[in-house]
């Protein structure tokens, strides 16, 4: 294996290592460039978490309601990922809803406490994905590419807004820092790539028609550029926990997407 082999396979067992609970021996010392680095490959790793859960909600679906399948799908992904993501976004709701000059609110964001915005925001975002991928397993296919688009195309969307916006905190030691460098071309061309593959292989299998990866796309961008106004607005850039809250968003705006369209088609 060459040397640029080895190094791109340190890179993804990295990004394996930053965003999931998976124990990963990484056999290199790991500098802050790497890290910038392996954000290139988080859409991928998206793409294994999603692919991962898909599997275990087609196999319990055989023994198992489909609402039980789906809560447990989603027990995994917190266990996995150590609910990373759903932390940012509840911080994000807690700092942006308490305070009132930035400052204020990156100092709310970086509190461990959990506040009432934060847990009111939680609590609706779990609903939301429970309920949805609920309704959207009445067609398995429809459902699969959910689950595996959900994990993946967020992070296409929450690891972009490294390349368009500046890194803000008042926290030397955070963790996202390292990512804050600005991301390289050569990062977000990897990251579309990975959503095009996905894209590819839906349609191969045919889970969902073309128009409805067209559409889901729009929403996306639409999403992408409301949140990074939304950052712009109340920080001035954005945090960690801003590229958490973009990802949970995504996520839940693909689901419903689906559901509005499965709905349509269906009257």
């Amino acid at each position: 294996m060459t040397q640029a082999r080895i190094t791109q396979w340190q890179l993804l067992q990295l990004a394996v290592s930053f965003l999931t609970r998976i124990p990963v021996k990484l056999c290199f010392e790991v500098t802050s460039q790497h890290l910038n680095q392996a954000s290139r490959y988080f859409a991928l790793v998206g793409l294994g978490l999603g692919l991962v859960h898909a599997l275990l909600f087609y196999c319990l679906q055989f023994i198992l309601p489909a609402s039980l399948c789906v809560l447990l799908v989603m027990a995994l992904s917190l266990l996995i990922t150590g609910a990373f993501h759903e932390d940012g976004w509840a911080d994000v709701w807690d700092g942006f809803g308490g305070g009132w000059q930035v400052s204020q609110k990156l100092n709310i964001m970086k509190d461990s406490r959990l506040g009432t915005y934060g847990a009111a925001a939680l609590i609706i975002i779990l609903v939301l994905k429970y309920q949805s991928l609920v309704i959207l397993s009445e067609k398995i296919g429809v459902l699969l590419f959910a689950i595996i688009a959900g994990q993946c195309l967020s992070r296409v969307v929450a690891t972009s807004i490294i390349f368009s916006m500046d890194y803000v905190s008042e926290d030397a030691s955070a963790k996202v820092k390292p990512l804050a460098m600005h991301l390289s071309k050569i990062s977000l061309v990897t990251l579309l790539l990975t959503a095009v593959f996905l894209f590819a292989i839906t349609l191969k299998f045919q889970l969902v028609t073309w128009q409805t990866l067209v559409i889901i796309t729009l929403i996306l961008v639409f999403v992408r550029l409301m949140v990074m106004h939304w950052f712009k607005r109340q920080l001035g850039g954005y945090t960690g926990d801003c590229l958490g809250a973009a990802q949970q968003l995504s996520e839940v705006s693909i689901y419903i997407t689906l559901i509005a369209i499965m709905t349509s088609t269906a009257q």
